[in-house]
């Protein structure tokens, strides 16, 4: 997908390429480096490199980015003594080994632009100055340290170190955050360029929690402010493409889809109008830049919550940024002996001071309509085959303690589930007793002689999970099996190696008293699930197990499912619809398409995330295998494959719109350029405009989202708009009277709304 999304992004305007690098991946094991397929970073940067644009790279190597443990490679958790990211020998160690990795591959590549390569910017630590206070007097020497280690390195391109306002010579200090231009302090020294490192497009989303919803005009307002107000030199969107945590690398609740809400959704189509008016926003900074870079900025009053922002060129040049904070009203402003109308929380820019060419609270880009297409429904029982996951007593796991292993520390990360188990003996048969389990694991699942009792998870908010049930003993021995599941380790926050999970507190209570604490006892335990170490989900694994015919009478959790599919004809993007499982894993011809957990649903509201991508290099055309491991139980069956579209396009201008910046281009010395407002439409790659569902050219109430016809309305209005777009991928229609036959209500401000079907 490397090169469809480095083309999307150049085509929206953007220069440069952020990535960070993930320490976990790279040195899975010390001193044993991984730099293959997805994580082929040279590959990465020569790609962006051939498409014309710049790099950032992130070492960190901490990195956070709601990755799991934030990006450290958890051997890192068993090095005696160490304390993460703080002036600890053993930490810097690792640290400037791993730094230097990733720095000397990069020279020998020739890969920094001091070398004639793409990369400008290099980043250390990330975000230490949230955490700094913890370290106490450990705190300030080890960013010292870091910025010396990293400018010794002698990469030729600078390095940034984001939210750490003390930032030392000559590392620059950046913002991160949605409101920069507001917040951010500037640079702690006149040499250092103003720097946005994260401007969030939106925001991560969690199991349990609901998307957050960035409007395309708030981002373009804050990027503009910050341009103008903190002379900013270089805004990065955190993220401008999201994309998909395959596998287990998500932090803990972090949903498996990362960042859709970006201009480019998770699946890399275009998520209008945020990724349209970006781009308008950028072709309008850019015909300011000699102003921006060379000329003399002032900024003035323009009323009490409006200001100026101007940039005087020595050679006569100007630009200037008008803004308006107030938050409720339009206001006109007069500046240079003109007046201006600037809608609420808006900035217009000017690159001649005098031509208003785009304004941050006027969308004039289309507006898009994702749709899901069913493409097959997996519902034969007999295509199905299930494999009920082991359930290990006491007596069969190798491992024994007198105490509650540590979750993490125990697994190390190589599998997300722990299994506790004990015996005792029972004197009698009971039932009613209680079963009360403590953990600050995400998940429990309880199992009394290998038979289910019941579930228990946290939330992101409150990761820990408490279970208190009902059980049923037999009289002799009994067995008790808990399953500790973590979905995701912790990626934030000081002394991330002192983090513990699983099991704290394990109690059963008779009729009225308590038969016994188990919290020191005699344990056993075995890391990862049988169905992992067998590999289930590849082809190798199948053999090894014995599949059954499909049983979905009951609900049963943690089992294994397995079906083939065909890859649905063309280059949609692809995705699983789980709507019908509860939690668990999917895997696509052995490769994980990350965790799923439908049955967590937020308050009053849908899952967070029903639909699981499966990218197309990872299908073939016939017989994939889709593999299946659910936790608390699901119905295979309603399973469906799906294909993701953009199905509908719609544009919206008024009077009071303006034209697309690329007018202005050529023009820039005419006092008033006849430019009018259009409405833009574009289908994607490989579909045309096949039916226009609305069409009105007067005073169409409502918007994209609803609408309806005005007083005022052109009888023509359908029949130019299918005239000039039946048919074609894209088309552009002007606000023009002329061109819609005559003005149907010439006291009326005009405005145009068509909305149209993708086929």
């Amino acid at each position: 997908m490397w090169p469809s999304l480095i083309s999307k992004a150049k085509e929206g305007g953007l220069d440069v390429i952020q990535t960070y690098v993930f320490w976990n991946q790279h040195e899975p094991q010390p001193g044993q480096y991984y730099f293959q397929g997805r994580y082929d970073l040279v590959r990465f940067i020569k790609e962006i490199q051939a498409r014309g644009l710049y790099v950032t790279l992130r070492i960190g190597p901490f990195i956070e980015a709601e990755w799991t443990y934030g990006g450290l490679p958890f051997w890192l958790h068993d090095i005696p003594g160490i304390v993460y990211r703080s002036d600890n020998e053993p930490f810097k160690y690792y640290m400037q080994n791993f730094t230097t990795k990733i720095v000397e591959l990069m020279k020998s590549e020739k890969l920094y632009a001091s070398q004639g390569g793409p990369i400008i910017l290099s980043q250390i630590e990330n975000e230490y100055r949230n955490v700094e206070r913890a370290f106490h007097e450990k705190g300030p020497p080890y960013v010292l340290w870091a910025a010396k280690m990293a400018v010794g390195l002698q990469t030729g391109v600078p390095w940034v170190m984001c939210k750490q306002d003390d930032a030392p010579d000559p590392v620059i200090n950046s913002c991160n955050g949605m409101r920069c231009g507001e917040t951010f302090a500037g640079p702690n020294s006149p040499n250092k360029p103003s720097i946005w490192t994260e401007n969030w497009t939106s925001f991560y989303q969690v199991f349990g929690g609901e998307p957050y919803i960035r409007s395309a005009e708030d981002i373009a307002f804050h990027v503009a402010l910050f341009v103008a107000a903190k002379k900013g030199s270089y805004v990065n969107y955190y993220m401008y493409h999201g994309g998909t945590n395959f596998g287990r690398v998500s932090s803990a609740y972090a949903t498996t889809s990362y960042y859709d809400q970006a201009p480019l959704d998770e699946y890399g189509l275009t998520r209008q109008p945020k990724w349209g008016h970006l781009k308008e926003l950028h072709a309008a900074i850019k015909l300011c830049s000699e102003q921006l870079l060379t000329g003399t900025y002032n900024n003035f009053s323009l009323g009490q919550l409006q200001e100026a922002h101007v940039f005087q060129g020595k050679s006569g040049g100007c630009a200037a940024f008008l803004v308006n904070n107030d938050i409720r009203n339009t206001s006109t402003v007069y500046f240079q002996n003109s007046s201006f109308v600037l809608p609420q929380k808006s900035i217009s820019i000017l690159p001649d001071c005098k031509n208003v060419i785009f304004n941050t609270a006027k969308v004039s880009s289309q507006y898009s309509a994702r749709s899901t297409w069913l493409n097959q429904k997996l519902e034969s029982s007999e295509q199905w085959k299930e494999f009920s996951e082991v359930i290990p007593n006491f007596s069969d796991t190798s491992e024994k303690e007198t105490t509650l292993l540590e979750h993490m520390g125990t697994t190390k990360d190589a599998s997300d589930y722990l299994w506790y188990t004990f015996s005792f003996q029972q004197n009698s048969s009971a039932k009613g007793n209680m079963l009360q389990v403590y953990s600050l694991g995400h998940v429990i699942h309880a199992f009394v002689n290998r038979i289910y009792a019941g579930s228990a998870h946290g939330s992101h908010e409150n990761p820990g999970s408490s279970l208190n049930i009902s059980i049923s003993l037999n009289y002799g021995v009994n067995n008790i099996s808990l399953l500790s599941v973590m979905v995701g380790l912790p990626d934030s926050g000081a002394y991330l190696e002192r983090r513990v999970a699983g099991l704290r507190r394990v109690r059963i209570q008779g009729t009225g008293k308590w038969l016994q604490d188990f919290s020191k006892y005699q344990w056993g335990y075995q890391v990862g699930l049988s169905g992992e170490k067998l590999k289930t989900y590849g082809d190798q694994g199948l053999a090894k197990i014995q599949w059954n015919n499909l049983t979905i009478s009951h609900q049963q959790p943690l089992t294994w499912y397995k079906t083939t599919f065909d890859a649905p004809i063309g280059n949609d993007p692809v995705v699983l619809n789980l709507s019908s499982m509860g939690k668990g894993e999917a895997w696509v011809n052995g490769q994980s398409i990350g965790r799923y957990w439908v049955s967590f649903y937020p308050d009053k509201a849908d899952p967070s995330q029903t639909l699981y991508h499966v990218p197309r290099s990872f299908i073939k055309n016939s017989g994939n295998l889709l593999v299946l491991f659910e936790e608390f139980g699901g119905n295979p069956l309603k399973v469906t494959l799906e294909t993701i579209t953009i199905s509908k396009v719609c544009g919206h201008v008024l009077e009071s719109h303006l034209p697309p910046v690329v007018s202005w281009l050529g023009r820039q010395n005419q006092t008033h350029p006849r430019r009018k407002p259009k409405v833009q439409l574009e289908c994607p790659h490989g579909r045309t405009i096949s039916k226009i569902l609305f069409a009105s050219f007067g005073n169409p109430s409502g918007d994209c989202k609803s609408y309806a016809f005005g007083r005022c309305h052109s009888s023509n209005s359908r029949a130019v708009v299918e005239k000039a777009c039946l048919g074609k991928r894209h088309c552009s229609l002007p606000l023009s009277t002329k061109r819609f036959g005559g003005d149907p209500c010439s006291d009326t401000p005009k405005a145009l709304l068509v909305d149209a079907e993708c086929r």
